[in-house]
């Protein structure tokens, strides 16, 4: 196993397909070492999760099918990756291309549509009914997959009881309740204490990907494509939320996120809505073990609501280039079949998958001290089963931009109708 990171040796365009090369020391053809494995490459970013779960996968596998593979790991920053594959891709250079590249569920169907034949198709690895459906969603074209789904972004809300009983609310408070429920219990929670709920810096976009999807709703219409903004009711209910909030003083706005793990941290906030990634950030602060718990996400208040909800997350996908079957042997056998290597990866990661055998067996079972003993990690995984699936496209961020400055046009106190209208037209311009 060989994990370095990839040092930027030259910045622009024009070179980057250079610095491809010069990341990797190896090529599309497939290499083998003098024990016989197979040499394959693996881009990802995060050191502490990502690149620890390949590294448990790839101990795992030599364990089950030994002498087959050595992996190379080389970690790149996420948005790195992103513009490689695009430099690389577009250009048509497969050299210095890795065999495996995690990339975030919202971007994937941008990177499907764009090039279609650079993805090795996995769907006869895995069985697809095997992973949560948004997952599968987010990875597929026209029934095929093309990326064993790995993590979960399931969310939760994690909220400090020491802050709710000042207050004079219990947990039961702010169980399956409503954003506007939530709101009543905040507004306790600063007056008793002068603690303000939640932090979000001024883009606020989590919250406007994170309520939507609980509403089975996103920036565009079910087919990925068409502008879905001006009368969308998830995301007018979604800005409506946040001005209510922000308007009531329960919103810290931070600038970075060092920022943000200080707010929690420190006592700024008393409540963190989020996806279960941000878990390990909150035990860093080993003093306020005991005080937090999480419960379910708030729904909205429109019918098809739930209290359940994602953000972020990736799936890992195979370059259609040599040494693709032993790269997707090697990540099907791991990421998409094994309930033993789960069990390995929340045990030496806490990373919760989406590989739902995993639910029959008690490998969440387990009672996190810091949270008082609840059994955080089989929360997750239940409430990972109700995350409606919706089809991200491949325009998120571009369309979440836009909305995002409606956003901020609706906080300084513009007409909700208006802004909603002006980012409609924004969108449906920006597809022509």
């Amino acid at each position: 196993m060989k994990y370095r990171n990839c040092i930027k040796l030259m910045t622009g365009i024009a070179l980057a397909s250079l610095a491809l090369a010069g990341c990797s020391s190896h090529s599309s053809t497939v290499n083998t070492d003098s024990n016989g494995k197979t040499e394959l490459t693996a881009w990802a970013w995060d050191p502490n999760f990502n690149i620890k779960a390949l590294e448990v996968a790839e101990d795992f596998y030599e364990s089950e099918y030994p002498g087959k593979i050595d992996l190379e790991i080389i970690e790149n920053a996420q948005d790195d990756i992103v513009q490689k594959l695009n430099t690389a891709l577009s250009s048509g250079v497969t050299k210095g291309l890795p065999n495996i590249v995690l990339i975030e569920d919202y971007r994937a169907q941008s990177f499907l549509d764009a090039y279609p034949d650079s993805f090795f198709p996995v769907t006869d690895f895995i069985n697809a009914d095997d992973f949560a459906s948004y997952k599968i969603e987010s990875s597929s074209i026209d029934g095929e997959n093309y990326a064993i789904p790995f993590d979960t972004g399931v969310t939760g809300l994690y909220i400090r009881k020491d802050l709710l009983e000042k207050a004079g609310h219990t947990i039961d408070d702010v169980t399956n309740v409503t954003w506007q429920q939530l709101q009543s219990v905040g507004e306790d929670i600063l007056d008793k204490t002068g603690t303000k709920l939640f932090s979000s810096d001024t883009n606020f976009g989590p919250m406007l990907r994170g309520q939507m999807q609980s509403s089975g709703s996103w920036y565009t219409k079910e087919d990925g494509t068409t502008p879905y903004i001006e009368d969308n009711k998830a995301l007018r209910e979604a800005l409506q939320n946040i001005k209510s909030f922000y308007d009531a003083g329960l919103v810290n706005i931070h600038n970075n996120w060092s920022e943000m793990l200080k707010a929690f941290n420190t006592g700024v906030v008393a409540a963190v809505p989020s996806g279960n990634w941000i878990t390990p950030s909150i035990m860093a602060e080993e003093s306020q073990s005991g005080d937090w718990t999480v419960v379910p996400w708030p729904r909205q208040s429109l019918s098809q609501s739930v209290n359940a909800s994602n953000l972020g997350g990736a799936s890992i996908y195979i370059l259609n280039i040599d040494g693709k079957e032993a790269a997707a042997d090697f990540v099907s056998k791991t990421f998409g079949s094994s309930v033993d290597f789960y069990e390995d990866l929340l045990s030496e990661v806490s990373a919760l998958g989406t590989y739902l055998p995993v639910m029959d067996t008690d490998a969440y079972d387990v009672e996190v001290e810091y949270f008082g003993g609840e059994k955080i990690y089989e929360q997750f995984a239940d409430w990972s089963i109700e995350v409606p699936a919706v089809n991200y496209g491949k325009n998120t961020y571009a369309f979440e931009d836009i909305v995002v400055n409606a956003l901020s046009d609706y906080l300084a106190g513009k007409d909700l109708d208006s802004v909603l209208e002006n980012a409609q037209e924004q969108a449906e311009s920006q597809v022509k």
